[in-house]
């Protein structure tokens, strides 16, 4: 307050913490509207009966590969959003360590299925593999968040909301490895990008695309372009590699292009088989190694020069904020309210800053 103000106040009798009292008094309680703000924020009466009227919510958790680690933080963060807001939660996903869509697809058969569920929330990385069930969901009024891979033309897209990142944020990736190649003062040699192509992750093939287009420009601007060889295979989704023999394969690619420097992964699937690969060929910190999410394995490869750095796409939000979105249009009628997680690159500068509280 203004010396001249607080001297009037003073002279009126008023103390200064009276003086703010009285200028909070209503803001905090009472809306424009005349409600109570205390009254506004109760959860609906009705609320806990919705659809199955069995006096508590229930939602499903399912993704599309349980058994690699990388959705940990996913179903820990929905497990903190669904106590926040006292819903029963159910995780579910398919076992394998790799992408297996049918299996997750046979969960959800069964989930559409089960009448205590009012909420489900799905990975969706096949295009046009979900639209009979959300429309069985549709019918039955309950509502379906989709997390961490975006299917765009899925039935009700508009009606349903995402929590993810877009794939180019792997260019995110590409422009890091570019710099890492700068700042070594590498003169030239091969860019690799491996993928599993055959297993239909259209999310991830298009990560490999940004990050192939994101190294092509920064080489360029750089004035480099011409010295390097960048291969992301045929339709710049990637080299397949065996998905049976991951690493073996990626060590195999490596030794065939004898002159690798640079190289990208795009999900947690590949990129901690390059890092193994990497090391088994003895190029620790010698290859400008970049790839997709943070699991504990990412995490030391990044310690050891296995890896130079790796991008986390904040898998604790993508089962936060999901089971969240559910009970809001349960309860609010709030829906379709997208979250973007984006990307962040960790190297080995950065590493020991992340992972502490089960959010990479």
């Amino acid at each position: 307050m203004p010396l001249f103000l607080r001297t009037a106040a003073l002279a009126a009798g008023l103390s200064l913490i009276s003086i703010a009292a009285q200028a909070q008094s209503g803001a905090l309680n009472k809306a424009v509207g005349g409600y109570s703000f205390e009254d506004a924020a109760k959860e609906a009466p009705g609320t806990k009966d919705f659809n199955s009227k069995d006096g508590k919510l229930t939602f499903a958790i399912v993704t599309h590969t349980a058994g690699n680690g990388f959705f940990d933080p996913t179903y820990v963060g929905a497990q903190v959003a669904a106590k926040a807001f006292g819903v029963n939660l159910i995780m579910l996903g398919s076992e394998a360590p790799v992408d297996d869509i049918p299996r997750e697809i046979a969960i959800l058969n069964q989930i559409v299925q089960d009448p205590t569920i009012d909420g489900v929330i799905m990975t969706t990385p096949q295009s046009g593999a979900y639209n009979d069930l959300v429309k069985k969901l549709m019918e039955r009024g309950i509502p379906v968040a989709t997390t961490n891979s975006y299917d765009p033309n899925i039935t009700n897209r508009n009606g349903i909301s995402h929590t993810g990142q877009d794939a180019s944020a792997a260019a995110i990736g590409g422009e890091a490895l570019v710099q890492c190649l700068v700042k070594n003062n590498v003169k030239g040699g091969t860019i690799i990008f491996p993928n599993t192509t055959t297993l239909g992750n259209v999310e991830v093939n298009n990560r490999i695309t940004a990050a192939f287009q994101a190294t092509v420009k920064a080489l360029n601007a750089a004035g480099k372009l011409k010295d390097f060889k960048i291969d992301a295979g045929p339709q710049n989704i990637g080299i397949d590699v065996d998905k049976d023999n991951i690493v073996g394969s990626i060590v195999t690619l490596i030794e065939s292009r004898k002159d690798v420097v640079g190289a990208f992964a795009a999900n947690g699937f590949v990129t901690p088989a390059l890092g193994d690969a990497i090391s088994q060929v003895r190029k620790n910190n010698q290859v400008c190694a970049f790839g997709f999410d943070l699991g504990p394995k990412q995490q030391e490869q990044i310690r050891t020069g296995a890896l130079t750095g790796s991008l986390g796409q904040q898998p604790f939000l993508q089962g936060f904020w999901p089971v969240a979105q559910l009970y809001l249009q349960i309860d609010r009628g709030i829906a379709a309210a997208n979250l973007d997680t984006r990307a962040q690159l960790v190297t080995k500068d950065t590493v020991d800053k992340i992972g502490k509280r089960f959010e990479n």
